[in-house]
């Protein structure tokens, strides 16, 4: 598949004008200096959709990933083949005006301003490879898929992270939504929970509203660092030696 740019509109240019100047007005100061330094880097503006091509090009320079078109959402095998692989699989079809605060499926602005600018991160992207390749020694096995998948949610969707200027966003759940931008950081609802793998497998993820829980890290090295740590957690599982309740 391609990104048939030439077939945008003037809709979709208004709909990633809007979000990307809220998001960029709101996020200085909420999300982590590694993102607003990946959203320099990939070079977005708000008058120009983002092209695939010209994105593939600073991410193969910056840590030899790519972006991959999909018409939305896909297979787990997929999924993780594409990681395993170093591509990461994105929409290219935009909301509508009238739906700019939420989505059931991701599309192009979830995927792109969200995902992307981390993409130049190597540590970062090599927690992506190395998930993803535990996950395909498991694709059979629903339970386990289910618990990567959660540990997923809670880094690279819905994270935060702590860093000498304080608490910041890196997930991309939030760091592409107005109300959960504020939220995850500034309200007393939610528990902000010390990165831990077997902790994040034990706590089912929800859809339909902002997460009662986030799980923060200290570095994205953290991240990679504990790859082992997750094969070590699922294959005890298949084993029988923990049980983590369905």
């Amino acid at each position: 598949m391609r990104q048939a740019y030439e077939k945008y509109t003037s809709e979709d240019m208004e709909v990633w004008n809007l979000l990307f100047e809220r998001q960029m007005g709101l996020l200085p100061g909420l999300a982590d200096e590694a993102f607003m330094k990946g959203v320099k880097c990939i070079g977005f503006r708000k008058d120009h959709i983002p092209n695939f091509e010209e994105m593939n090009k600073v991410l193969l320079s910056e840590t030899g990933w790519q972006l991959e078109v999909v018409k939305g959402l896909i297979d787990n095998q997929s999924f993780f083949e594409l990681l395993q692989n170093k591509f990461f699989p994105a929409s290219t079809w935009f909301r509508k005006r009238s739906e700019l605060d939420y989505l059931e499926e991701p599309d192009m602005f979830h995927d792109v301003f969200g995902h992307v600018p981390l993409l130049t991160n190597k540590d970062f992207v090599n927690f992506l490879q190395g998930l993803s390749t535990i996950a395909l020694k498991h694709i059979d096995n629903e339970w386990v898929i289910e618990l990567i998948s959660r540990l997923y949610w809670y880094t690279v969707e819905f994270g935060l992270i702590e860093n000498p200027e304080g608490l910041r966003i890196y997930g991309a759940g939030i760091l592409s939504s107005r109300g959960e931008s504020d939220f995850s950081l500034h309200s007393e609802e939610p528990k902000r929970i010390p990165f831990d793998v077997e902790a994040i497998m034990r706590t089912p993820y929800i859809k339909d509203k902002f997460q009662p829980h986030y799980f923060v890290i200290n570095s994205y090295r953290q991240l990679y660092d504990a790859v082992p740590e997750v094969e070590d957690v699922i294959n005890k599982v298949v084993r029988k030696e923990l049980d983590i309740p369905h």
